[in-house]
């Protein structure tokens, strides 16, 4: 199967890399070209253009920061657009929201072409194994087309029905992800402020009915004040307030998803958003007692 892919950033490298692995014939592109040659080197095609890579494959990928970086993609001088057409498919795994995939649905879909919106739950380490979760929405028949490469992509692939509910389920579960992400700051910050040991709080929340992954894996290296970016913290910060906006839209009050955005914009302010978004810790460490015990 030929198939493109836009965007070669922490996830994007890491999926593209997963699909030439498995035998697909990979056509690759970024903003910055001299991030494709990383993949080059080992069998990747690069195209000049996002253009370029929709006209050498049946189905192009896009991976992309956010929803500007998402639709100058396809509307651009060069862009998707321009050769997207019948015959040809075109699925954005990006984070953004339910109007950014209408348009772009409406876009591809009148040039002939088909739609389908997946964005991925999942950071870094999930996509280099192949364990993301995908939340696809649109086109049934380019969902049926493309399992092959979601197989290779992600460990379970749900269709959730037309365009729009792929982006919003995604923006409830990284809302819901950045709200815990605090409670667990405070937790950290609560417990060494009142002299107990911070790896034995993780240790006992991992034995009761609140365990989860992220807990376990961020937690020992928030403790240590370390942030490598798996998931990077002015995304997470983008996806709240993408969900705010949902929340809106619908009437539904969340102050606890308000309040954890107001610290992720926090730490964006104070030049963390690079960092991985445990590192809204910090903010929290600031405002609380310095005298954590380890």
């Amino acid at each position: 199967m030929d198939v493109g892919f836009l965007g070669l950033r922490i996830m994007g490298k890491a999926m593209a890399l997963n699909l030439l692995r498995s035998g697909f014939r990979v056509t690759v592109w970024n903003r910055t070209l001299s991030k494709c040659q990383g993949l080059v080197e080992l069998g990747a095609s690069m195209g000049e253009t996002p253009a370029a890579v929709v006209s050498k494959s049946k189905y192009t990928i896009a991976m992309l920061a956010d929803p500007i970086a998402a639709l100058s993609v396809v509307f651009e001088k060069g862009g998707v657009l321009e050769q997207i057409c019948e015959g040809k498919g075109y699925i954005d795994m990006s984070t953004v929201d339910a109007d950014t995939s209408l348009k772009i649905n409406e876009a591809i879909t009148n040039k002939g072409g088909k739609f389908l919106e997946a964005p991925v739950s999942g950071s870094k380490k999930p996509a280099e194994d192949g364990q993301l979760i995908i939340l696809a929405a649109g086109e049934k028949e380019l969902y049926d087309a493309a399992i092959p490469a979601f197989d290779v992509l992600g460990k379970k692939s749900f269709f959730l029905g037309s365009v729009g509910n792929g982006a919003n389920m995604k923006l409830v579960v990284n809302m819901v992800m950045g709200s815990m992400m605090n409670a667990l700051s405070e937790g950290l910050s609560l417990a060494g402020s009142s002299g107990l040991s911070q790896q034995t709080f993780l240790d006992i929340l991992d034995l009761g009915a609140i365990a989860n992954p992220m807990f376990k894996l961020k937690g020992p290296a928030m403790i240590q004040s370390s942030y490598p970016p798996a998931f990077p913290l002015k995304h997470q910060q983008k996806d709240m307030r993408l969900a705010l906006a949902l929340g809106d839209e619908n009437a539904v009050s969340m102050p606890v998803a308000a309040a954890a955005n107001e610290a992720f914009k926090k730490a964006r302010s104070l030049g963390l958003g690079d960092l991985d978004f445990s590192a809204v810790h910090e903010i929290v460490k600031v405002a609380g007692s310095s005298g954590e015990a380890k």
